[in-house]
């Protein structure tokens, strides 16, 4: 029997043709995701959905699914699927994450014009037959300063096309190497220096806890005055109230937002001031963006429902269906490891090394590089995956290597993570046993046996007794429980580490508490997926 694929939301019918052409029944039926308890009633009958935002595919749904394989999203933003609800179903959730690109950046483009001359209003004053000529004082982009916040895919087309405009360019991005920013042609700074320069500041980052609220009252405080500010990426990122008193107040001369705090926006006091200009969430739409999303998804669900194929997989490697029974533990495994860097590595990371070592050696290292890598970026860039990690690690010019080898200790085969920043090399290994749960093995050239826990404390210490009470001490009066730990150390005396499950992550009290006990050299929270 063939797959079968609805698509709730539009979609051209150059993208509706090209399920057919490839075996798949499809049925458009574009105005359904409108309907919830409609497409509640029908989703049991398909293989694939294929949607763009209208559609929210929520728990219920997925629960109501009972035969869904595969989730397409036409388009990088999938803030309206319930990701965890579909992963614990084992449904594969696919995005486009490259297809709109340019249209976003465009638009960014184009509001930092309109708001650096005011276009919106002197539309309007010219309308209504005013010509108000000496009213509306712009400024030039021509030599302005623009920060750019996120530099990755989106974020450095728009610095390129402002180095194009002959505008100075500084970018503030964990992962952007001096290379990357040479070959970009712009300045890497730090955030607190891009506020403090920058005549226009562009927000492309995605949204994670470290991003949320990034432009709020203190952030504006330390930006120049007659500052202006563009957001295309998420309505988050920006504090809105703090941004409104600061608009009012002129510390900001202008914004052109483009995306807010609760969509659809059909009332927000932004709207009310001149000097802001408001689109409706229009960053990836023109036509060609449009089209080119829809493409891609319907031959992306077209290739895993026929051939097995996983391309863009948010919650799935990108492997071959004869490879997963064998490689499944093992993508898990290098994910966890990149996780665990990621997480602790704060510098921006200028080279990263994979090694597998036996059995590892020859398997489809390139999936598992992905994972490691999606693993290790996850924790900046929450929407990431097996196949756009890879580029983003190349856009940020970080480098990398992959070395193989026989089996040289006593695992049958493992998987070695090894990062480089300007002042410090971090490295973690890891194994999967006959049951399939991935295991750290080494951190720091430390050897340790851990299991993997989804809410985990690591500390370093110098080798010194009274040191596991102190962890359970403190935990101990936070009520923090500790369900197991494993220990390491590097010789007597010497280096130590520890790793502590926990019932719940760790609250922000009690590892400041850790952080400021002089015995403790080091303790950073840990979060795993280990479902």
């Amino acid at each position: 029997m063939a797959p079968r694929v609805l698509v709730s939301d539009k979609l051209s019918p150059t993208a509706v043709q090209i399920f057919k052409d490839r075996g798949v029944e499809v049925d458009y039926l574009p105005d359904l995701g409108k309907d919830k308890d409609k497409l509640l009633e029908v989703i049991a009958q398909y293989d694939g959905l294929a949607i763009r935002s209208a559609t929210k595919v929520t728990e219920k749904l997925i629960a109501a699914a009972k035969n869904l394989k595969v989730i397409g999203r036409a388009g990088i933003g999938v803030d309206n699927v319930d990701i965890p609800a579909a992963s614990r179903r084992g449904i594969i959730v696919m995005n486009t994450p490259f297809g709109n690109s340019i249209t976003t950046a465009e638009h960014a483009v184009a509001l930092m014009f309109a708001i650096a001359r005011e276009l919106p209003e002197a539309d309007a004053s010219t309308r209504a037959g005013k010509w108000e000529k000496n009213r509306f004082m712009g400024v030039e982009i021509t030599g302005k300063t623009l920060g750019v916040i996120g530099c990755g895919n989106i974020g450095s087309i728009v610095a390129t096309r402002g180095v194009g405009l002959k505008m100075h360019v500084v970018a503030f991005d964990p992962f952007l190497s001096e290379g990357r920013a040479e070959e970009l042609g712009v300045e890497k700074v730090e955030l607190e220096e891009l506020f403090a320069r920058a005549d226009f500041i562009s927000l492309h980052t995605p949204m994670t806890d470290k991003t949320r609220g990034i432009i709020n009252a203190d952030a504006i405080a330390k930006m120049k005055d007659g500052v202006r500010i563009i957001n295309c990426a998420r309505g988050g990122l920006i504090v809105e109230k703090d941004l409104v008193a600061a608009l009012k107040s002129g510390k900001v001369a202008g914004a052109g937002i483009d995306v807010f705090e609760v969509e659809p926006a059909t009332e927000n006091e932004l709207f009310h001031l001149p000097n802001v200009v408001c689109t409706p969430h229009l960053g990836a739409s023109t036509s060609e963006a449009q089209e080119n999303v829809a493409l891609q998804v319907a031959e992306q669900m077209s290739d895993y429902l026929v051939k097995g194929a996983v391309s863009n997989a948010i919650n799935m490697p990108s492997i071959t269906a004869e490879e997963a029974p064998r490689l499944k533990p093992f993508v898990k495994l290098a994910e966890v490891l990149g996780a665990f860097v990621g997480q602790v590595t704060e510098e921006p990371i200028e080279e990263v090394e994979v090694l597998f070592d036996g059995s590892t050696a020859a398997m489809n290292t390139r999936a598992l590089i992905s994972a490691a890598l999606a693993g290790l970026i996850r924790p900046q860039v929450a929407d990431v995956n097996m196949v756009s990690a890879p580029i983003m690690v190349k856009e940020r010019g970080i480098v990398l290597s992959e070395v193989r080898r026989d089996k040289s200790g006593v695992f049958d085969g493992y998987i070695k993570l090894t990062v480089k920043t300007a002042s410090l090399t971090r490295s973690i290994a890891g194994t999967c046993f006959s049951d399939g749960k991935a295991r750290f093995i080494q951190i720091k050239g430390i050897n340790l046996d851990a299991e993997v826990g989804q809410h985990m404390l690591y500390t370093t210490n110098n080798d010194t007794p009274g040191m596991i009470g102190t962890l359970g001490t403190i935990c101990g009066k936070n009520g923090v429980n500790i369900a197991n730990f494993s220990l390491g150390r590097d010789h007597p005396g010497g280096n130590a580490i520890a790793l502590l499950y926990l019932d719940e992550r760790i609250p922000d009290g009690v590892l400041q508490e850790l952080i400021d006990n002089k015995a403790i050299v080091s303790a950073k929270p840990l979060e795993f997926d280990v479902s």
